[in-house]
């Protein structure tokens, strides 16, 4: 893949191959050279698990104390009252059937976020070869198939994101955004490694915490030193 000269100029203004502090890593991200946009900042954490192995799986959500700066559009799937309590806790799409069909007949994706309650998943489950490869679908362990449907949106609203794992045991998300201050996105680097930390499975084995990678979406990754990442 051909680089562009910034990104080479990026990926020369550091050492490549060095492990570094939290502080310095975040010092290093915001003195790279920009974009004409504001770029998202994104960790990438390589676990030590199999994640072919059910019991060694690793998924859940966080609420990041700041947000990613991004304000997601929820769609949730709710009949009657939880309707209602999905509209007024700011949902941007709420139905059933209907929602479900326009999905399937009109390749609909104007959502980042998808909600339901247990009662709809009937409907939500014919949805799950569309919206599974996209990551869309909703699940009990990231709190998005739940009865308590006005809490659900408002986490989402407020900067709640899920983690999950790749198939090589990697998990990527989105922390902020290179604007932030960088207090803040310390601070949502810390929420998610230690919900990360906290979901890791009883069957993992060695070290877990492999590697962590700083980076923005348009930039190389600059690495963490994992053994100071968790107090």
């Amino acid at each position: 893949m051909k680089r562009s000269k910034r990104y080479i100029q990026a990926l020369n203004s550091f050492d490549k191959t060095k492990l570094y502090e939290m502080n310095e890593a975040f010092d290093i991200i915001k003195s790279l050279p920009g974009t004409k946009f504001d770029e998202s900042v994104e960790l990438h954490i390589r676990l030590g698990v199999d994640s072919r192995h059910a019991d060694q799986q690793v998924r859940g959500a966080v609420v990041l104390p700041h947000g990613t700066g991004k304000q997601p559009r929820v769609l949730v799937f709710a009949k009657g009252e939880k309707a209602t309590e999905a509209q007024n806790a700011g949902a941007d799409y709420v139905g059933d059937d209907d929602l479900a069909e326009k999905i399937q007949k009109e390749n609909w994706f104007e959502f980042d976020v998808v909600v339901a309650t247990p009662d709809m998943m009937k409907v939500v489950g014919r949805l799950g070869r569309i919206l599974g490869p996209k990551g869309l679908m909703p699940n009990p362990k990231a709190g998005t198939v739940t009865m308590d449907i006005g809490k659900a949106v408002e986490e989402v609203k407020a900067g709640k994101v899920e983690y999950r794992l790749d198939k090589n045991n990697i998990i990527h998300c989105i922390i902020g955004k290179k604007s932030f201050e960088k207090e803040k996105l310390i601070e949502n680097l810390k929420t998610l490694i230690d919900a990360v930390v906290k979901a890791k499975p009883a069957a993992a084995k060695g070290k877990y915490l492999r590697s962590v990678v700083l980076a923005t979406s348009m930039s190389p990754g600059v690495k963490l030193n994992t053994n100071t990442l968790v107090e």
